[in-house]
């Protein structure tokens, strides 16, 4: 008896570490998935969807597909080079093409930060809508309160923590919404396939929006600090980043079913003219008071995850000019960085709403440029990768969707020219 409780013991203490290992896997691979979804869907994301849905109705469905499909190539190309090279996206440019790391990382940085103001502007458009406090005083609170999550002793777990409860409080409270609106499910399902009418602009905008710039490397870079890397991480590694597209086309879509309920009802949204905010109307028109109220939550918690992502994803790109930059340094990094994005969006009289419209297009010519690198790499540098054989298949999706994305960048110069113009 005595031997079988020794025995016992000695497999639990065997077991203990690795049942430890398995949830440290599984708490890490949770929180690049909800870094990468939470980010691609922040302020500017649910401003577009109320305004297109307005002028597009049940069409704009398609949209939202197109860039999930978009979304799926470059995630699942990206996450899985990065995995597999053990190496930052500008480390990976660098080793690719020498001296590309270095323009991707000021891109990605300079993309970060203004999206990083707009950010701050819609968490305090959300804390207006919820306490009625002015937009600068909810952006000032809220970036305190991303300081201080940066400034805790343990600021990763802080981190992955807060963006999974913010996450699933946005996805919650949103189909509840969607629910209440009662939206023509059968419409809109048709629609997502065959549309009444396909808007490039509006695909454009969105996919600038919601995959490009530091979206695009969030979840990754993510996993690289927590260090799920290497081949024996890969199956993982794409599993994570399978679910995280689910999550971010869920959420897309209950997001947009919530307002097509309101439009479809015949509430008429404004979706032009200062201070106007089109998810605000749909939401109070679905709901209420109540409906208000959920709408500042949503929008609030969507913001605040977004100005955590872009100011960790940015800073994450610096260590190509100093690459042994402590974690400790990085946060300290991550912290000036909202507190600059906080001073910029408190002085400048530019609205975040025209903030965000003029990074979507910014972000539309980031997001080609890197993902050129990133397929030419797999192609020409699979040494990078231990000489791994990369899947052909998802090479094609790369090289094709990379095309299109190409495309996106011309249309966004007009954004790009017409914001800088003001």
């Amino acid at each position: 008896m005595a031997e079988h409780h020794a025995s016992v013991a000695n497999s639990t203490e065997k077991a203990g570490p690795h049942s430890s290992q398995n949830k440290s896997a599984r708490a890490s691979l949770m929180g690049a998935i909800f870094l990468m979804a939470t980010s691609a869907i922040g302020p500017g994301f649910i401003t577009q969807t109320a305004t297109f849905t307005a002028s597009l109705g049940a069409a704009f469905a398609f949209g939202i597909l197109a860039s999930v499909i978009i979304d799926f190539v470059v995630q699942l190309n990206i996450w899985r080079i990065v995995t597999l090279t053990r190496m930052r996206a500008s480390d990976i440019a660098n080793a690719a093409i020498p001296g590309a790391g270095y323009v991707l990382a000021v891109l990605v940085i300079i993309g970060g930060l203004f999206f990083n103001i707009g950010n701050i502007g819609g968490t305090g458009l959300g804390l207006t809508a919820l306490f009625g406090i002015s937009p600068k005083l909810g952006g000032a609170i809220s970036a305190l309160i991303a300081i201080g999550i940066f400034l805790s002793k343990r600021a990763g777990m802080a981190v992955d923590r807060f963006i999974i409860g913010a996450g699933l409080l946005m996805i919650a409270l949103t189909v509840y919404v969607a629910f209440i609106s009662s939206p023509p499910l059968g419409e809109a399902l048709r629609q997502t396939i065959m549309p009444d009418k396909i808007s490039f602009a509006t695909i454009t905008t969105i996919v600038g929006g919601t995959v490009g710039g530091y979206i695009t490397y969030s979840g990754a870079h993510r996993l690289l600090d927590k260090g799920m890397v290497g081949r024996e991480n890969l199956e993982a590694v794409n599993r994570a980043a399978l679910t995280g597209i689910a999550v971010t086309g869920i959420m897309r879509f209950v997001l947009f079913l919530a307002i097509l309920g309101v439009v479809a009802g015949g509430v008429v949204i404004e979706t032009s003219g200062k201070g106007v905010n089109p998810a605000a109307q749909a939401f109070q028109a679905a709901a209420g008071t109540i409906g208000l109220k959920l709408f500042g939550i949503i929008f609030w918690a969507a913001a605040v995850t977004s100005v955590i992502g872009a100011a960790y994803t940015s800073v994450s790109f610096l260590t190509v000019f100093k690459a042994d930059m402590s974690e400790r340094a990085r946060n300290i990094a991550t912290v000036i960085f909202i507190a600059f994005s906080l001073l910029c969006y408190v002085f400048m009289t530019t609205t975040p709403a025209a903030m965000l419209v003029f990074v979507g297009g910014l972000n539309g010519l980031i997001l080609p440029i890197g993902l050129t690198i990133f397929i030419y790499a797999a192609i020409a540098r699979s040494d990078l990768m231990g000489g791994y054989r990369y899947p052909r298949w998802l090479l094609v999706l790369g090289a094709l969707t990379c095309l299109m994305t190409w495309y996106m960048a011309i249309e966004s110069v007009g954004t790009i020219f017409a914001f800088l113009g003001k």
